[in-house]
């Protein structure tokens, strides 16, 4: 049993014969919940802290790259090696919120004529995964193979794009819909976050998946982790939408 999520790539095939035993503890959904609360926890405290540092002149660039970088390490880390999450998934949170901080306070200063930009993307983010969790939990919409293939298909797509313009800045280039406010690139980040958003639903699957499995305890710190890596991403990406639609107004 597999998900589409590229975060995670962890294959649990076999889990309820191995861990599924009497006495031995294995992954709950309310075990999964719990952790990503705690993971949620720890990226707000970080980020509010960020804030108020980047707000007093108090933070160094050095700080916030070393923890983009810091943050992708132990990404990379946790979907190699998923016995680390329960180590891993709580320093990624944190390393993550010092970002999101730092990034949040920066579009907040930059468009000082549209206040709260970072508060409606926060607000928007835990809609847009309440909305989804309903669909989910309701059935409206069901993850199906195909579903999974289109969505991930998608978000592969999305991350090319990403890909190409990120090398053709090293050579002067850019990819203009990317960061402008025409209707090309506030369609393409409206297409951005509505693939965002139905990444949550492969998290859902794969959580409700593999607490059915029977897998072993750590794996509710790597459930928690993926669903932490597709919200920080559909965050960014409001955040982005907004910051469009304010050059816009």
């Amino acid at each position: 049993m597999s998900t589409g999520n590229p975060a995670f790539a962890h294959e649990f095939q076999g889990y309820e014969q191995v861990y599924g035993s009497a006495g031995v503890r294995t992954a709950t959904v309310q075990g999964t919940v719990g952790k990503t609360f705690g993971l949620a926890g720890i990226l707000s405290a970080a980020a509010i802290y960020t804030w108020s540092q980047a707000a007093a002149n108090q933070i160094q660039p050095m700080v916030y790259i070393a923890s983009i970088i810091g943050a992708l390490v132990l990404a990379i880390l946790t979907i190699v090696k998923p016995k680390l999450s329960p180590w891993t998934a709580p320093f990624y949170a944190l390393l993550e919120g010092v970002v999101l901080g730092a990034v949040s306070y920066s579009v907040e200063k930059q468009f000082r004529g549209y206040p709260g930009i970072a508060l409606q993307a926060v607000s928007m983010t835990l809609g847009a995964l309440i909305v989804m969790l309903f669909l989910y939990a309701t059935r409206i919409i069901r993850v199906t193979n195909r579903l999974a293939m289109i969505i991930v298909g998608a978000t592969g797509a999305i991350g090319l794009v990403y890909l190409v313009s990120f090398i053709a800045m090293f050579f002067g280039a850019r990819v203009p819909f990317l960061t402008s406010a025409s209707p090309l690139g506030i369609g393409f980040s409206v297409v951005v976050c509505g693939v965002a958003a139905f990444n949550l639903l492969l998290d859902f699957d794969f959580i409700e998946r593999t607490a059915a499995a029977g897998a072993p305890k750590y794996m509710e710190w790597y459930g928690a982790f993926g669903l932490m890596v597709t919200l920080v991403w559909l965050y960014l990406e409001i955040l982005r939408l907004l910051s469009k639609l304010s050059r816009d107004r």
